[in-house]
């Protein structure tokens, strides 16, 4: 493609708030992102011959090692291949159905070497991309749809937000192409142009199956942002062939080349800054939970953390903010007490070493898992097996909490506050405000200044004998 397409797609992908948090999401749909962009760039580079095979690897990494899903977006590749295979005489027809076999064949010796490893983890057999696919499409007991529903709007506003200008390239792609092919009076071949289109389908694919779900989460658009990027970046590549255009018969040919690029240059400082606004938002606002733990474990100059072996570190209404085990030493564990919430808690791996293997933990199955979404109560501790507490405090909601959810660090007679991080009040800030970075400043309309609460650790009062 032409080499500023390739700049563009730079851009896109480094500044784009999306990528910033997909890139490091320790997600299989962030796994899957990184195998569709090394897939789509075997499928595109012709230089060498042609990589199918090597396509469908890439592919096949992605959805059996990380989110099968993600597999499908190979399908406008395969389409591609399979047209120019029927249109080839006979030599190229059996090197192209040599390569899809190629291909297949990998994937299929990838898939018989993931159930080889999860039936020996798991003791029995399984194929967890089959699961995966079983329970999201062809579930009896409700499947996805349990944990939420969003309107249509989901990820038209998401991506907006997280890519910005390039969002709205991203759409204009294909119409763009479309019509410059229309009034092109450049002769160029089927070929040329069905590539293009080839290139251009996977991210509207994405975005209209995903769209007619019901079940829409952020994480699900990880694996197109590849093609977003790409799609923006040939999108501005269009444009700027026609705003550059210098016949001074045309309206754009007598606009001043400066102006032009003025124009271009102010558009892109504005994708930039909007994308950095809205990263430093997001770090402002909701990093605090990947702050808290520090004081439990050892410091980096040998300092002892706070706790001790067997200690319980339990978690209310702010469950689904833990982070993960890993940011707890080994010997303490997170536990919960009952919130308001309502629904299926996670689970805990068994620690039994039973049967063979020294991972007995991961066959033996947690007690109380359904795939309904229903509440088990065995999920749950006593608080005061709790050695320490995380809770987070809005002052904004003081004198409206919920029975289950008592400000825990107001109780200064249980609990010390170890230690404490600004976590944004995301329900009493505008959206203006939760969208982008706004400056603490009293210059700074009060209705648009964000409000803040604070994310605790809290550790058990020790009572004296």
């Amino acid at each position: 493609m032409n080499p500023r397409i390739g700049i563009f797609f730079m851009l896109a992908t480094v500044l784009s708030p999306g990528n910033f948090h997909a890139s490091t999401a320790y997600l299989p749909s962030s796994f899957a992102m990184y195998m569709s962009i090394l897939g789509a760039a075997a499928f595109m580079d012709w230089r060498g011959g042609v990589k199918t095979s090597w396509g469908i690897w890439w592919f096949a990494v992605g959805g059996i090692l990380g989110w099968p899903f993600a597999a499908a977006l190979c399908a406008p590749f395969m389409v591609e291949e399979g047209i120019f295979t029927l249109m080839s005489d006979g030599n190229i027809f059996f090197e192209s159905v040599l390569r899809i076999v190629r291909g297949v064949l990998a994937a299929v010796l990838l898939q018989v070497a993931d159930t080889a490893v999860n039936t020996f983890f798991y003791k029995k057999l399984v194929t967890v991309p089959w699961n995966i696919v079983k329970y999201n499409i062809f579930s009896s007991t409700g499947g996805p749809d349990l944990y939420g529903t969003e309107p249509w709007t989901f990820y038209f506003r998401n991506l907006l937000i997280n890519f910005n200008i390039w969002f709205v390239l991203a759409l204009l792609s294909l119409p763009l192409f479309l019509i410059q092919k229309s009034f092109s009076t450049k002769s160029h071949g089927f070929q040329s142009g069905l590539r293009t289109v080839v290139f251009l389908s996977p991210f509207y694919m994405w975005l209209g199956i995903f769209t007619l779900q019901p079940h829409k989460e952020e994480r699900f658009m990880y694996p197109a942002y590849p093609f977003i990027a790409l799609n923006a970046a040939l999108a501005l590549h269009i444009i700027l062939n026609g705003f550059g255009n210098p016949d001074p018969k045309t309206l754009i040919g007598k606009i001043p080349a400066k102006l032009k690029l003025a124009v271009v240059m102010a558009v892109m400082f504005l994708s930039l800054d909007l994308g950095v606004a809205r990263i430093v938002g997001l770090y402002t606002a909701y990093s605090a939970p990947l702050k808290l733990y520090e004081p439990l474990g050892a410091g980096v100059f040998g300092q002892q953390g706070l706790g001790s072996r067997g200690d319980n570190v339990c978690l209310g209404k702010e469950w689904y903010r833990f982070p993960s085990s890993y940011f707890l030493p080994r010997d303490m564990h997170s536990k919960f007490i009952r919130s308001e919430f309502r629904g299926l808690l996670p689970g805990e791996f068994s620690e039994a070493r039973t049967g063979f293997g020294f991972w007995s933990g991961t066959w033996l199955p947690p007690s109380g898992m359904n795939d309904r979404n229903e509440e088990d109560m065995g999920k749950y501790v006593d608080i005061r097996q709790c050695s320490f507490l995380v809770d987070t405090q809005y002052p904004e909601h003081e004198g409206a909490l919920p029975p289950n959810e008592p400000d825990y660090i107001a109780d200064t007679e249980n609990w010390d506050v170890v230690k404490c991080e600004p976590f944004l009040d995301a329900s009493s800030t505008h959206l203006l405000a939760r969208v982008l970075w706004v400056p603490d400043s009293n210059l700074v309309p009060e209705k648009f200044r964000r409000k803040w609460g604070r994310h605790c650790l809290l550790q058990r009062k020790k009572r004296g004998i």
